[in-house]
């Protein structure tokens, strides 16, 4: 039996794919794709693949981020199950930014959270914004990680997409420009192999408003991402990198499988995977997971 050359996936919110939403999205497929055969449900009414007989028209991508539907177009040949899973953590694992709301503790969120907006745009470089941002909080009181820490919370489907990667056998890193103290916590709590990061200088319980060197940036992420293939000893096409900002830039464009998580514009723009609305367990059906093998262990 011949392959189809295309399989698209598509993934909407739990339970909302059928209805209206589901006439919808069938009325799209039918004008710019041609689909072979029903859909294969990996979760009911919430995520399906699809065999394409060619590739769709332009417009189909637009018609489903229209919908409010996230989906992945997948050639003939590759290998949608990944061995490797580098990701970001700020408002990727995690559901803020914890420099930020570091920030806020000494009362400059909004001045530091604007610098911190045009460093994830690609605007100003992340190190030396890295820098400044840090600087400003020279002599808070070191107490206010634990207070941040303890308001930060986990991306809804981080723990699924981590459990059920190592599950099936996948090495899996949390690759930060945040700080190791965050990290560190998140890496375990949510099952991550283990974390990358930036060390805040500390000393007599106070921010010295310095970073240590050398700063990790986008660069040292894309050396994470190809030193933890070659532990592996796969390729980088056996990789998924995701992340939401410029920072995470290059090692999306590199990884096999590369997803712009709720991301600022032009990494949406730069990456050939994008998750908008669904929640990081998108991930799993990209790669052909069910929901009936999800495992949060």
């Amino acid at each position: 039996m011949m392959t189809a050359p295309y399989t698209l996936t598509l993934v909407a919110a739990p339970g909302t794919l059928c209805g209206p939403l589901w006439e919808r999205c069938l009325q799209a497929l039918t004008r710019y794709a041609h689909v072979s055969g029903p859909p294969d449900w990996l979760a009911e009414a919430s995520a399906c693949d699809w065999s394409l007989s060619t590739g769709p028209a332009d417009g189909l991508s637009a018609a489903l981020d229209e919908l409010g539907i996230d989906h992945a177009l997948h050639r003939a040949g590759e290998q949608r199950r990944k061995q490797v899973l580098i990701a970001d953590m700020d408002s990727t694992v995690v559901q803020s930014e914890t420099l930020d709301e570091m920030a806020g503790e000494a009362g400059i969120k909004d001045r530091i959270a604007a610098i911190t907006a045009r460093s994830m745009t690609g605007e100003l470089d992340f190190a030396e914004a890295l820098i400044e941002r840090v600087a400003a909080l020279k002599g808070l009181d070191a107490s206010a990680l634990a207070r941040t820490l303890a308001r930060t919370r986990v991306m809804p489907g981080a723990t699924e997409l981590v459990g059920t990667m190592r599950a099936h056998g996948a090495r899996c890193w949390l690759v930060s420009g945040g700080f190791s103290y965050f990290t560190s916590h998140f890496a375990q709590q949510v099952g991550f192999h283990a974390d990358r990061s930036n060390n805040l200088i500390i000393a007599d319980g106070k921010l010295t408003g310095e970073v240590g060197r050398p700063i990790l940036d986008r660069d040292a992420k894309l050396v994470a991402l190809n030193d933890l293939c070659r532990e592996v000893g796969v390729t980088l096409a056996d990789a998924v990198a995701v992340g939401d900002g410029a920072n995470d830039l290059a090692m999306i464009q590199t990884a096999g499988m590369g997803v712009a998580f709720q991301a600022k514009p032009a990494v949406k723009k730069a990456a050939r995977f994008r998750v908008n609305r669904a929640d990081l367990s998108t991930l799993l059906y990209f790669q052909g997971y069910r929901a009936a093998d999800f495992s949060t262990a």
